[in-house]
């Protein structure tokens, strides 16, 4: 193709143009190599650990563990900040790193601990002889995770099914059932996730420390206004804590039970019918429980929170009678627990109603170390 004679200073011109306008752009600059990936947590042979953290902006920067102290992490000149704890009985600890008062995940450690209002890592400090929530070669049950639309909360929402092992939906074998719930800040997937039940419930099983059952875990809020009103919204808001309660013994009363005691292998009888909790679930746990003995012969609460006095308001009639019926009242709390108080409070008060139940306390705080070794105590007693 010719150019028009009259168009070659143009184009030639435009062709100068642009090539000083290529000179002039800045080149782009290389691709950064990202910094190496950072091992943490480091677990020693002497079951100390090292937590690790990026952060070369930060002015400080703290690991806050579960059920310890904060600690001050250092940093080093390339920008990362390191602390050493002291050795660690073997357990599962749940931790976040604080930068500059903000609290934040762990980024290279895939162990998370689930939880609505601020979710965490978690670190394994292996035991030699297996814990009863260590994974061991033994047969294991199933976790069901099902969906619901509730009526009572108006909302849609979950809860978790363990079915132990052997379990056949098509024989004629019915199995007990316990009803755990999770605490405050939890969601439904709390006691797998967190608690490790179904790993609970079959090492126990595989040793004939335990009744094979099947164990129901349902979201454990009546109203979700009660999360949204944030870290207090029990304590702060009683009207919330009202509503959160009476509903949540609805949903579980009307809609759970029905549901799961329709589709799994459940003995329909309240001898066969267990309820625990832990935190807030030990309160729901010992509300619904005690207050629907016709339902429940087995009732457990693990460091139970957001009981005020006077319990008779909570437990209108309840007295020695209860005994008849009651296989088992389980109370227990952990004697650095903040809760202590009050469930010694709540101890007190049924001796003078004359009410038989079992005093239990431990080493330890309001944490998962706890109310894992709860479980495992507690799910040895039922059903015999």
């Amino acid at each position: 193709m010719k150019l028009h004679s009259a168009l070659i200073p143009f184009c030639l011109s435009l062709a100068s143009t642009l090539s000083l306008a290529q000179d002039a752009k800045p080149a782009s600059p290389p691709p950064q190599t990202p910094p190496p990936a950072l091992i943490t947590p480091e677990v020693h042979s002497d079951n100390s650990v090292t937590f690790r953290f990026r952060a070369p902006n930060a002015q400080e920067v703290k690991l806050t563990r579960e059920g310890a102290q904060p600690l001050a992490m250092q940093k080093d000149e390339s920008g990362v900040w390191t602390v050493n704890t002291a050795a660690l009985p073997p357990d599962y600890y749940g931790y976040s790193i604080v930068v500059d008062g903000q609290r934040l995940i762990d980024p290279y450690n895939p162990l998370l601990k689930p939880n609505l209002l601020s979710t965490e890592n978690m670190v394994h400090v292996q035991s030699e002889r297996s814990l009863p929530w260590e994974l061991n070669d033994v047969p294991h049950g199933e976790v069901h995770h099902h969906f619901y639309r509730s009526a009572v909360a108006n909302d849609d929402r979950d809860f978790y099914v363990y079915t132990p092992p052997g379990y056949d939906p098509a024989a004629k074998k019915t199995y007990p059932v316990l009803y755990l719930l999770h605490g405050y800040s939890d969601d439904a997937s709390g006691w797998t996730a967190v608690g490790r039940a179904n790993i609970i419930l079959d090492n126990l099983i595989a040793q004939g420390k335990t009744k094979p059952m099947i164990v129901v875990m349902p979201l454990g809020y009546g109203t979700m206004e009660v999360i949204r009103a944030g870290w207090g919204g029990i304590s702060n808001r009683p009207d919330v804590r009202e509503q959160n309660l009476s509903k949540f013994r609805e949903a579980l009363l009307t809609e759970v039970m029905p549901k799961v005691e329709s589709e799994y292998r459940i003995t329909k009888d309240r001898n066969s019918r267990a309820i625990a909790g832990l935190s807030m679930g030990g309160s729901e746990s010992l509300l619904t429980g005690l207050n629907n003995l016709d339902k429940f012969a087995w009732v457990g609460a693990f460091s139970a929170g957001g009981l005020p006095d006077p319990f008779d308001k909570d437990f209108p009639g309840l007295d020695s009678k209860a005994n008849q019926q009651l296989k088992l009242l389980w109370i227990a709390c952990g004697t650095e627990d903040r809760l202590i108080t009050a469930n010694r409070n709540l101890r007190e008060w049924l001796k003078t109603k004359g009410v038989q139940h079992t005093d239990i306390e431990t080493p330890g705080m309001h944490t998962w170390m706890v109310w894992r070794r709860n479980l495992t105590e507690f799910s040895g007693l039922l059903f015999r």
